[in-house]
């Protein structure tokens, strides 16, 4: 089913007039992948989505409006109309002359209007052929250039100049870099959400990125040391992929997020850190955002087929992340390009392979 139905469907079943939708995720899920944005940083774009239940209107400027109609909104599958204001102006006018005395909610902060973004969370998490398709190719963009940049960089680069490395890579794929952080040498042991500075890197480091295109956002971390790797961060990083396996592995049609937490927790435990789980999450639902929630041992949401995670365990020294696809027999790697080094792990009669320390 095409977003704007499921949209629809969404609007005669919860008794709404309509939607609005600012926010540039559900720009891009509505419209199949288009951009309504700007400003990198914003979670809202230049042009809005109201969607009625018998009709739709795209609202922008007049600034905007030839580029969006001819470059972002040619060809799309349903029929709108457009409503422009100057640049100068505020839409607001206009969203409310067109729903005057209708009970109509929104996706992002607008006047006293409830917020209807974590009832399309729900809808537009559970992806289509199409999108799955799509998306396949973004974890595949996302994680080479991750592992390229990982295989580049060298002794004595800074954090910053690594992750600019790795933005420059994401640009030429037409990825749109929502997180990077990095960390080498004793701040991968102090921080585990560690943005990046100047200190110059001396011999192992942590990359991680959240990558998107078209709205749907890859996730993933990789690591890289220079020599041989200490006694502690070999027992670490056999034990880390354990618990990320049985995370990964327990991410099943019907499974109740909670019941997988507590699972990872319980690893946590038999692996000798039974503390460690609370200092970073652990991860969750993704999709059209780098996580559309955060996992914790109270998260009543089941998991459902054609669904994506990304959960990220982490133990001293090291930590893991990919993006996975549930599938109705079993989980999909998205972000596994299977030219990494990686570590096997038997859970059940199921091995799985978890990334591993790139020596170098």
């Amino acid at each position: 089913m095409q977003p704007i139905n499921k949209i629809k469907n969404y609007l005669e079943k919860s008794g709404y007039d309509g939607i609005l939708l600012r926010k540039r995720n559900n720009f891009s899920w509505l419209t199949e992948g288009r951009k309504n944005h700007i400003v990198l940083c914003e979670p809202s774009g230049i042009a809005d989505w109201l969607i009625l239940k018998d009709k739709n209107y795209l609202i922008t400027n007049k600034m905007e409006e030839r580029r969006v109609l001819e470059e972002e909104c040619w060809n799309l599958s349903f029929e709108f109309d457009v409503c422009t204001t100057e640049w100068y102006e505020s839409a607001e006018d206009i969203i409310n002359e067109l729903t005057a005395g209708k009970n109509v909610v929104s996706d992002h902060p607008f006047q006293d209007w409830k917020i209807a973004d974590k009832d399309l969370s729900a809808i537009r998490s559970v992806l289509s052929d199409n999108e799955i398709k799509f998306y396949r190719g973004v974890c595949e963009d996302t994680a080479s250039i991750l592992e390229q940049t990982c295989r580049e960089l060298k002794q004595g680069m800074t954090e910053l100049e690594i992750c600019g490395l790795l933005f420059k890579k994401a640009l030429e794929r037409d990825l749109n870099v929502q997180v990077a952080l990095a960390a080498s040498d004793e701040r991968i042991y102090k921080y585990r959400h560690p943005l990046p500075t100047d200190k110059k890197l001396d011999k192992f480091i942590m990359i991680v990125v959240c990558a998107e295109r078209g709205g749907l956002v890859a996730n993933a971390t990789r690591f890289v040391h220079f020599g041989p790797l200490p006694p502690d961060l070999i027992v670490n990083k056999e034990k880390l992929a354990r618990i990320d396996a049985v995370m990964n592995a327990n991410t099943v049609p019907g499974k109740r997020i909670s019941s997988i937490i507590k699972e990872g927790i319980k690893q946590y435990g038999l692996a000798g850190f039974p503390e460690d789980w609370k200092l970073l999450h652990q991860g969750g639902l993704t999709g059209y955002s780098s996580r559309e929630y955060l996992a914790t041992p109270a998260s009543s949401e089941i998991v459902m087929a054609n669904q994506a995670y990304a959960w990220n365990p982490a133990l001293p020294g090291i930590k893991s992340e990919d993006t996975i696809l549930v599938q109705p027999n079993g989980i999909e790697f998205l972000t596994e390009t299977k030219t990494w080094n990686y570590l096997e792990v038997k859970y059940g009669e199921t091995s799985y392979l978890r990334p591993d320390i790139l020596v170098r």
